[in-house]
């Protein structure tokens, strides 16, 4: 009897303990299955880090949202233009004599020998076609009633002529000027720029009625 006992003690132990195996093995795999939807989640959705900016590629980004500067060049009657020929006479490439010696040397060279022979009006080179000034800019600053002396605006030389700038425009002599002239004309005598008939001219209201072939350009 009391074999019999002992048995079925070590049955109930056993199917206990069996049991109770089986209910821990359940509650992990409950555990496993509900880990599993977020870190399913979280391989559907990774998270995105954006790289850093290198340092060359921020610089590049400064440089390019900076204003940049606009180049200007020279002061009242300069307007922007920059001399790009080979200058002649001594003048310095910017357009502002290096002395006033070099510049009488320069209108030197550019004197007629024999004015009535060197000289050719527009219609004679077979009519001007330069710039053209418009026409309300003209009356401000062109024409008899608007004089100035060539001495005190910027200069060069240009292929053995002179070349000056008035009012943001290049003039250029394309004639020499007259062998009865003072040779000092340029710094002394009130000058204008007019159009008549057939081109624009220089005249010297000291001298009327004589004037040089000028062409306009920017």
């Amino acid at each position: 009897m009391k074999r019999n006992n002992v048995i079925i003690a070590t049955v109930l132990f056993l199917l206990f303990g069996a049991i109770a195996i089986a209910q821990q093995n359940q509650r992990g795999n409950n555990q496993n299955k509900s880990n599993q939807p977020a870190q399913h989640q979280q391989a559907q959705h990774p998270q995105v880090q954006t790289p850093p900016q290198t340092h060359q590629q921020q610089t590049t980004r400064t440089v390019q949202n900076q204003a940049r500067p606009q180049q200007t060049y020279g002061g009242a009657y300069h307007g922007g233009v920059q001399v790009n020929s080979p200058t002649n006479g001594g003048v310095h490439p910017s357009g502002v004599p290096q002395h006033q010696g070099q510049v009488r040397s320069g209108f030197v060279q550019s004197r007629a020998n024999t004015w009535q022979n060197e000289h050719q009006s527009w219609t004679q080179r077979g009519g001007y076609n330069g710039y053209r000034v418009p026409e309300d800019r003209f009356r401000l600053y062109f024409g008899g009633n608007h004089f100035f002396r060539i001495s005190r605006l910027p200069l060069v030389f240009v292929g053995g002529y002179p070349r000056f700038q008035y009012d943001g425009y290049w003039v250029t002599f394309v004639d020499p000027w007259p062998d009865t002239w003072p040779p000092n004309w340029y710094e002394t005598d009130d000058t204008y720029i007019d159009y008549t008939d057939d081109g624009y001219y220089l005249y010297d209201r000291a001298h009327p009625g004589v004037g040089i072939a000028v062409t306009i350009a920017f």
